[in-house]
């Protein structure tokens, strides 16, 4: 299996009306390709695998395509082949991280003077600009300001707040969406449709939350889902021995009696999970995750894309037993403490007595009560201070 192509690849982008989840990204580059007005500077910012690169390529392939200026290049003329291999004389692109000095900057700087040789415009892809040395970004600044009518600079970063404010202002600034539960699911059930696979409703959901707004990581996660399963079907259980999550049922069983404070049922029930392999760390983002969705389930009482339907039988049958400030002082108190989980000496015995700290906080009344029962109690003491006993 030399030859295989992993998902990212295989169905990346080769058009704008193909990227998925940018859609204002979208629009605009349409209008200005259209229009004729396109940037000489772009700077695409977003977190990791939201399709920055994908995007950099496909405008280089609409501005030298051979029915171009286009926002859908045809993929089959000289210039967007060479493009896609990346073989192109014209569509330089360079690693920032790997190119950070002065230098690497003066010599874009030297070629970007002389004409497009294979296609119509010289395009420089500058991928992580923000790892750029202070001096090579204030050697770029008179280029990027006045540079050739041939030439386009498209910037991709994860870092914005590194970039500096005289860079901002010379380039458009597109900011790529983080892709929503929906999103991700759509198109890994798009994937496995063309390829032929079965995945579970489940599976595909877990997927996408791992992925945690990336694109990028769900085909990964899907690619090994696909490696992991048999007979082109993909299971729940597949991912979540994949990710060392523990299985639905126990998170549930653990969160309930977590919520209703039955200390001896979480210290009996989280040894059994560690014994099996289940990870601290996995274990107690699950239960963050949980008590979030529960938070959201109890606000809006609707059926969220996110959700499972085994997820809602169970937020359905628990959400009333506990109220909202418990909730919240619960997941207060898990998000507080998670990354001091990583530093401590034996995780499992420290998640083990923070969930005890949870389940008595959550056992407690909600503060409003308290402060009622107070002045309840302050109101009597005062009216027995005020019409003292008489003895007779």
């Amino acid at each position: 299996m030399t030859g295989y192509l992993v998902f990212a690849r295989k169905y990346r982008p080769q058009t704008l009306s193909e990227v998925v989840g940018q859609e204002t990204l979208k629009n605009t580059l349409e209008q200005s390709m259209k229009a004729g007005k396109l940037p000489h500077a772009i700077l695409l910012h977003g977190i990791r695998g939201v399709g920055k690169t994908t995007t950099a390529r496909i405008i280089a392939k609409g501005l030298n395509c051979e029915k171009g200026p286009t926002v859908d290049p045809c993929g089959a003329c000289d210039s967007c082949t060479a493009i896609s291999h990346d073989r192109h004389l014209d569509v330089i692109e360079m690693d920032a991280a790997s190119h950070t000095g002065v230098d690497d900057v003066r010599e874009v700087i030297e070629t970007s003077k002389y004409k497009a040789v294979q296609g119509k415009y010289k395009v420089y892809i500058i991928d992580e600009v923000h790892m750029l040395s202070k001096s090579a970004f204030n050697a770029l600044l008179k280029t990027l300001e006045e540079p050739p009518p041939f030439v386009h600079f498209i910037f991709a970063t994860t870092e914005i707040q590194k970039v500096p404010d005289t860079v901002l202002s010379r380039c458009m600034r597109f900011d790529l969406n983080r892709m929503d539960i929906k999103t991700l699911k759509d198109r890994l059930f798009y994937i496995c449709e063309k390829e032929n696979i079965h995945i579970e409703e489940d599976a595909a959901t877990i997927i996408a939350r791992a992925a945690d707004g990336s694109m990028r990581d769900a085909l990964s996660l899907l690619d090994q889902g696909y490696a992991l399963s048999e007979h082109k079907d993909i299971k729940s259980t597949i991912i979540r021995d994949m990710l060392g999550l523990s299985s639905k049922e126990s998170l549930f069983d653990l969160v309930e009696v977590l919520l209703s404070g039955n200390v001896s049922a979480i210290l009996s029930q989280t040894q059994d999970l560690f014994s099996k392999g289940v990870d601290p760390y996995c274990l107690i983002k699950d239960i963050l995750d949980i008590t979030y969705q529960l938070i959201v389930f109890k606000s809006s009482q609707k059926h969220h894309p996110s959700f499972t339907e085994s997820e809602v039988t169970f937020f359905t049958r628990i959400s009333s037993s506990i109220s909202m400030p418990s909730l919240l002082q619960v997941w207060q108190i898990l998000s507080s403490q998670y990354n001091q989980l990583y530093h401590a000496a034996n995780p499992a015995q420290s998640l083990q007595v923070l969930l005890l700290q949870v389940a008595y906080a959550a056992a407690l009344p909600p503060l409003n009560q308290l402060l009622e029962s107070s002045d309840t109690h302050s109101s009597k003491k005062f009216e027995i201070a005020a019409n003292p006993i008489k003895v007779e």
